[in-house]
């Protein structure tokens, strides 16, 4: 299997790190990491001690395993390949996938491991939005003309990572990838991506509802990380503070409802989500980690989208809205990713 890795971050570094003993496997990335890239090879420290995977440029007779990755900033240095793994900040994606179409042929397979609302969640999902591109996901429909849902598998990724370096990854916790058909079928595919994956050390779970698990793991994430980024709280500082909690619960309250009315329902309530998330531990979001580094906010795809989805199906988002707007204005203030 060619496998390519858009974005070295950390998510996408520790998916190369693990994937390259398995798969002949490339990472498209630029500027700082992949001069470090290059210089270093991509290291990866985690309790367990840290490893260093041998970094090469693309060359004639790239392929096979045990020599490392390639990488490059030009997808068409890299070549055709049989999975993209989409792995870059939201607010990133449509640029980067601009950039990845010489990757693309037409049995390429895309995995977005992105955070919140992906481009392609209403095509083919029926409902009162069926066929509705986010403006604040997927501004034109850009990325959904690109790749088209039927080049999609459904991508939730539950584990930990943090970049504090360029080429350099962090993990903390968990292993674990959500995967699902769009279409909710299981597929030839689908299983021999998952058989791979597993390979290389990730536990997959195959769903059949993969709409429900992205809309679940963005319920969690809607309001700890902007609260995170706008007061440089951690998570358990945030759900200690009653005041707090009751705002983030209501905000999640608008979140439960729009999902009802899509097709992606929540079962519990939002202390109930509490609970989940005490036990991560007292954890620095991710959210936390950029505003932290002057980096760009993941935010249209998380609050953004709550917003322009509450919207279209006739929910009230006051909570939401200020929370967006907050956050929003605390991003340009500081003048984060300028």
């Amino acid at each position: 299997m060619r496998m390519c890795i858009v974005g070295a971050g950390a998510i996408g570094g520790y998916v190369a790190s693990r994937v390259a003993a398995v798969a002949q496997t490339s990472v498209l990335a630029r500027g700082e990491t992949l001069a470090a890239l290059r210089a270093s090879g991509l290291r990866v420290e985690s309790a367990s001690g840290a490893v260093t995977v041998p970094v090469r440029v693309p060359d004639a007779a790239a392929g096979g395993l045990g020599a490392g990755l390639r990488a490059s900033d030009s997808a068409a240095d890299l070549g055709e390949q049989d999975v993209v793994v989409l792995a870059v900040k939201a607010q990133s994606a449509p640029a980067a996938v601009a950039s990845m179409l010489p990757l693309l042929g037409p049995e390429t397979v895309v995995l977005p491991a992105l955070n919140g609302v992906p481009w392609w969640f209403f095509d083919g999902f029926g409902g009162p939005c069926e066929g509705v591109h986010l403006d604040s996901v997927d501004p034109g429909g850009a990325m959904a003309a690109a790749v088209p849902v039927r080049q999609v598998i459904g991508t939730v990724v539950h584990f930990s990572c943090s970049s504090p370096a360029p080429g350099v990854v962090r993990h903390f916790s968990g292993d674990r990838l959500i995967l699902g058909e769009p279409s909710g079928q299981p597929s030839q595919r689908l299983d021999v991506i998952a058989t791979v994956l597993r390979e290389a050390g990730f536990t997959i779970d195959g769903s059949g509802t993969i709409r429900e698990d992205a809309w679940y793991k963005l319920w969690g994430n809607l309001t700890i990380n902007p609260v995170s980024a706008l007061t440089g709280a951690t998570s358990g500082r945030i759900l200690d503070d009653d005041l707090v909690r009751g705002f983030c619960e209501a905000a999640m309250l608008e979140a439960r409802e729009i999902g009802a009315r899509i097709g992606c329902p929540i079962k519990e309530s939002p202390a109930d989500r509490g609970v989940v998330t005490r036990r991560l531990g007292d954890f620095r979001t991710s959210m936390l980690q950029d505003a932290e580094a002057g980096r760009p906010l993941e935010l249209d795809a998380l609050t953004g989208a709550v917003r322009e989805i509450g919207a279209l199906v006739g929910v009230p988002t006051p909570f939401t809205d200020a929370l967006h707007g907050l956050t929003r204005l605390a991003e340009r203030v500081k003048g984060l990713g300028r």
